[in-house]
């Protein structure tokens, strides 16, 4: 390192056009269709709590049915995937993949037609 009139210099740090993110997380964009329908099936009474873990590959919405319990359902964004199979994903309890794509409102429909029950 070089001393410049008692302050320390460090080197450049290089800028990637690429750079990795520290951790994946949802956007604005994304957050919106996802807590409207978890405020709706919070109205059906079939979701009563939600957790957002943002990890260094992964991000997940969490649907619990009681807070103490496992996920209903889990809502991952994995961004690495998204040439392959798609970046979203909807897991199921026993953790089967329900849907895949990287159309977030196509990802989702899979739960709102759990939402739509016959009614007699």
């Amino acid at each position: 390192m070089a001393q410049v009139s008692g302050m320390n210099m460090l080197p450049p740090v290089p800028v990637t056009p690429h750079a990795i993110p520290d951790q994946v997380a949802f956007h604005r964009t994304e957050l919106g269709p996802i807590l409207s329908l978890y405020g709706r099936m919070v109205a059906a009474g079939e979701w009563r709590d939600y957790g957002i873990s943002c990890l260094r590959e992964v991000a997940v919405f969490s649907v619990f049915r009681r807070t103490a319990e496992n996920p209903l359902y889990r809502i991952e964004k994995r961004p690495k995937l998204r040439l392959k199979q798609g970046q979203y994903a909807v897991i199921g309890m026993e953790g089967q993949v329900l849907k895949r794509g990287n159309d977030l409102g196509q990802v989702l429909r899979v739960l709102e037609r759990r939402l739509i029950r016959v009614v007699e």
